[in-house]
This record gives C-alpha cells, sequence and structure tokens, in this order.
C-alpha cells in the first residue's frame, strides 16, 4: 500500500512512520521517500489501521 504523507520531511519523521507501522505489524516492510513524500508499507495491517497510526503519530496520509 502506498501513501502520500505531506509532512513527511526528514529522516526523523521517516522513523516515526516506520516506528508507527512497525508497532501494528513487526514484518512490515515500510519504504520512505521524502522527496516525493510518499510511504510505501508491506503489511498485514489494513490501510485504514496504517493511516490512522500515522494520523495519530501526527502525519495525516492519503492512499495514493
Amino acid at each position: 500500500m502506498k501513501f502520500a504523507v505531506p509532512d513527511l520531511s526528514c529522516g526523523h519523521c521517516v522513523s516515526t512512520v516506520t516506528r508507527v507501522i512497525k508497532a501494528l505489524d513487526p514484518q512490515a516492510t515500510v519504504e520512505a521517500d521524502v522527496a516525493a513524500k510518499t510511504v510505501t508499507a508491506t503489511t498485514t495491517a489494513s490501510s485504514e489501521a496504517v493511516a490512522r497510526a500515522m494520523d495519530e503519530a501526527g502525519y495525516p496520509s492519503r492512499p495514493v
């Protein structure tokens, strides 16, 4: 699943987003592109759960 994350701007943002996704699914793989402001996750968690977790962490997102 891929999300647009407008507030993704640095390595700290990437580590926070990665941490919250891995809290949902420790086996998840997360790739972030700061320049494109996107996050791609391969996970067993639902896209709704991932979006909610990122939002709660301060990184609102939308699926792309």
